[in-house]
């Protein structure tokens, strides 16, 4: 039988496994289903059709619908230019913290997921439990649906579904949704002495990125919405990241490529949002094929996150705040799997360890406190089902 590891054992193994969203994470796959193996769990796959990259879930406990699902992402962001301290995967404890890519987004959850699901299995729960780990979810949240889709069939049906995003422990049930846009701007080059004969696609860009604007003060102009009101900022909003474009300075530009984004409030209507946005570029595009007929603008979707809005008498809800005692409202402004699951027809909530303020950043940690406070939560969350 397979030694039956420690969360923090769990942890450092899984951090020691560098799944930066561009590369495979088969590796941690891997070793997590051989260490539920050894369990005697069996372990199942969801396999990216493009690249090296799975989902795995796992059911222990009887075989029935209402399993609560520990839900987490294998991925993590880069660290590429970052100025780290000490090896970004490998764990160290310093000051009350741990530190290492992904201690806090989110394989400290996850390391506490697996070890609540062996010893799950061990107790002997009444109540089944699940295990739904994704891939890609740095990216858009893009892995989760069709894991999502797999476990139908393969594993009963489970019921509230934690997902263990850092909230300090709270019981966090609403967050924005948000959609992305690959805008690909395609102009028509002539010397910039005759640009009147030529389309620039970077100044047809810059048309197109004002619509952020001219949302954004539409939006902060308005009364929030009473849902809204609960989120910082309490409106929708748009945003541009990057742009790149152009070939030289006297030379109009012949492309101009930006993604286009919006984080909406649960409740806005997210089909007219994105609707609102593609009208306006073919406002855009219609002037600049008066000009010449092959300039155009493609419109690639790059990601779409649904919002988690807060439920009535909601069983993931209740849950986790029976077993933390929070009783405080909490939402956040951005999105994470809950969404997905939710949309899906499950019950969900966002509950785990650390600081969403400490992810993605240099010297990324969670504190030992916040650890064992996860370590607590899923030691009562085990007992509760035995």
């Amino acid at each position: 039988m397979t030694q039956r590891l420690s969360p923090l054992e769990l942890m450092t193994k899984l951090i020691s496994f560098p799944t930066v969203s561009r590369d495979t994470n088969l590796p941690l796959v891997d070793w997590v289903e051989d260490y539920l193996n050894g369990h005697g769990i069996t372990a199942h796959r969801y396999y990216h059709p493009d690249q090296p990259k799975a989902a795995l879930f796992a059911h222990v406990g009887p075989d029935v619908e209402g399993a609560v699902v520990l839900s987490g992402h294998t991925d993590v962001v880069p660290v590429d230019g970052q100025p780290w301290d000490t090896d970004p995967f490998v764990v160290a404890e310093r000051d009350g913290k741990y530190f290492g890519r992904g201690t806090c987004d989110m394989k400290g959850f996850d390391a506490l997921a697996l070890w609540a699901l062996v010893e799950a299995h061990y107790a002997g729960v009444s109540t089944p439990v699940q295990l739904a780990f994704s891939f890609d979810e740095e990216i858009g949240c893009l892995g989760a649906p069709p894991m999502i889709a797999a476990m139908q069939g393969v594993v009963p049906k489970g019921g509230p579904v934690i997902v263990g995003e850092p909230s300090m422990m709270q019981a966090v049930t609403g967050h924005k949704g948000g959609q992305g846009f690959d805008t690909h701007v395609i102009g028509f080059e002539v010397h910039s002495s005759l640009m009147h004969t030529g389309v620039s696609a970077i100044l047809e860009g810059a048309k197109i990125i004002d619509f952020a604007n001219q949302r954004n003060a539409e939006a902060f102009a308005s009364e929030p919405t009473a849902l809204g009101a609960m989120f910082e900022p309490p409106v929708t909003t748009w945003h541009v990241g990057q742009v790149s474009g152009g070939t030289a300075h006297n030379i109009t530009a012949k492309d101009c490529r930006f993604s286009m984004d919006f984080r909406a409030v649960p409740g806005d209507d997210v089909v007219a949002l994105k609707q609102a946005y593609l009208d306006h570029v073919a406002v855009i595009e219609a002037g600049m094929q008066a000009v010449h007929p092959d300039a155009r603008v493609e419109i690639k979707p790059r990601f779409e996150v649904p919002p988690l809005k807060p439920e009535t008498d909601g069983v993931a809800e209740a849950l986790v705040r029976q077993i933390t005692g929070d009783n405080a409202s909490h939402v956040v402004s951005y999105g994470t799997e809950a969404g997905q699951f939710q949309a899906a027809g499950y019950s969900a909530v966002v509950c785990g360890p650390g600081d969403i303020a400490q992810a993605h950043q240099p010297n990324e940690f969670i504190t030992v406190a916040q650890f064992e406070a996860g370590h607590a939560f899923m030691r009562k969350l085990v007992a509760r089902l035995a």
